[in-house]
């Protein structure tokens, strides 16, 4: 595996005509796996996520703004949440781990696992009342795919979005990787066209970046031709906020009778974040005293 660092780099193209973000996420996708237990298929699919929500998550001003990209689908997969800030962390689970499969993987195509779904995108803004959000039917079962669709129907503006997972023939990830081309207002159509067909003869962004592939080289090798100028380059990381306190906190807010129930035992009383599977245990004093602090609401 590749012991490149991590990073996020944003672009320009085009005479400043479309904006770029291209992303590194070995290190990003191999601790999502870690943390959550995932096997391959597991991996491909939350890895997808959690690079599309670190590409997206550009668009973010304020440090403490952050995004979170959801699917709610019908297929075996069920959905994922991946969550991701201005600072460039991101977190995220599935719905479904392990996900069910009737035979053995035999392709990368997730189309099948996905089915009829929605696909939303919600915006956090610092000091917000209630998040942004836009929702799209899933169209093609690839988060790619639906991603761009999601862009030209509930923005309408014209985007492009590759994302690669590399796995070696013991199935650990090497390489992984995203890309997303977004066209400026007042773009010339045939601008994004010309890009298309870049895009169309672009490397596996994992496979480019197992084998040692810098950011820089794969911008000068598929877009030189439309002068692409590097504004930033700053690191990405998959990371949880989560706390003890912020649980207690959330511990605090469950309805009398079941913050009574789980005073009773058995203890310790076992809780897991979702986002990244870290587990807080609460033992018997420990209840008692959010019970006492309960009590003083």
């Amino acid at each position: 595996m590749s012991g490149q660092a991590d990073g996020r780099t944003r672009f320009l193209l085009g005479g400043k005509e479309v904006r770029g973000v291209l992303v590194r996420g070995t290190g990003l996708v191999n601790e999502m796996r870690a943390r959550h237990g995932l096997g391959l298929l597991e991996t491909l699919v939350l890895g997808h996520g959690c690079l599309a929500a670190t590409l997206l998550a550009t668009t973010l001003k304020g440090d403490k703004d952050r995004l979170a990209l959801r699917i709610e689908c019908s297929g075996p997969i069920k959905g994922l949440v991946a969550e991701a800030d201005a600072a460039g962390e991101v977190r995220g689970y599935l719905r479904q781990n392990p996900i069910p499969l009737e035979k053995p993987l035999e392709s990368f195509d997730l189309s099948p696992f996905f089915g009829a779904g929605f696909l939303s995108v919600s915006t956090y803004l610092e000091g917000g009342t209630q998040p942004f959000t836009g929702t799209t039917m899933l169209e093609h079962g690839n988060l790619a795919l639906d991603l761009s669709h999601y862009f030209q129907t509930s923005e309408q503006t014209p985007t492009a979005i590759a994302l690669s997972i590399q796995f070696d023939g013991q199935g650990l990830v090497v390489g992984a990787g995203g890309l997303l081309l977004q066209a400026m207002p007042g773009v010339e159509p045939v601008l994004m066209g010309e890009l298309e067909e870049c895009l169309a003869g672009l490397p596996s962004l994992g496979r480019y970046f197992a084998e040692g592939g810098e950011p820089e080289g794969v911008l000068a090798a598929q877009f030189g031709a439309f002068q692409p100028e590097i504004l930033t380059t700053t690191s990405v990381a998959f990371a949880c906020p989560c706390s003890r306190e912020a649980i207690s906190a959330r511990l605090l807010t469950l309805p009398e009778k079941d913050l009574d129930e789980l005073c009773s035992g058995p203890f310790p009383v076992e809780t897991c974040c979702h986002y990244c599977n870290t587990t807080y245990l609460f033992e018997r004093q420990d209840m008692e005293a959010l019970w006492q602090e309960r009590s003083k609401l």
